[in-house]
Order: structure tokens, then sequence, then C-alpha cells
């Protein structure tokens, strides 16, 4: 994987990995990153074009499939 990235947006000086970075260190797909990101369900991440940026040491969001069969699950 390649070394973060230091970027500087809306005079906020962060350092962010791009969707592909998390994409691998979540093993999503890159789609499934840029959909919780359209969704807002990561904070702080920003898009530019077509990219987006993540802050590093985000956490993945939880998949709401996966959090309503383990709230059923819970519930029986």
């Amino acid at each position: 994987m390649k070394e973060d990235f230091l970027h500087i947006f809306g005079g906020k000086h962060m350092e962010y990995l791009t969707s592909a970075e998390c994409a691998e260190k979540w093993n999503v797909s890159q789609r499934w990153v840029a959909i919780y990101c359209k969704e807002g369900r990561i904070e702080g991440a920003i898009q530019k074009g077509r990219m987006w940026f993540i802050p590093v040491g985000t956490e993945k969001p939880i998949d709401p499939r996966k959090a309503r069969k383990l709230k059923q699950n819970k519930c029986n």
C-alpha cells in the first residue's frame, strides 16, 4: 500500500487516504467506499472531482444490512 499522503483542504491540515486505499484496508470495493461517503456515513470525507479523500484512522462504517441482521438476532 502506498504511503499516506498529506493534503490541505479547506484550511485544515490533515492526513487523508484515497477511496482506493480505504477499500483495500476495509476489504470492500471502491464503490462501497464511495457509497459510504456519499451517504455521509464517513465523517470528514471530502470529494474533489470524482475522488473521495477519507481522514486517516477512520473506522469502516457498519454495513446496514448486517446491522439489521444482528438486531433481529438479538430480539429473538
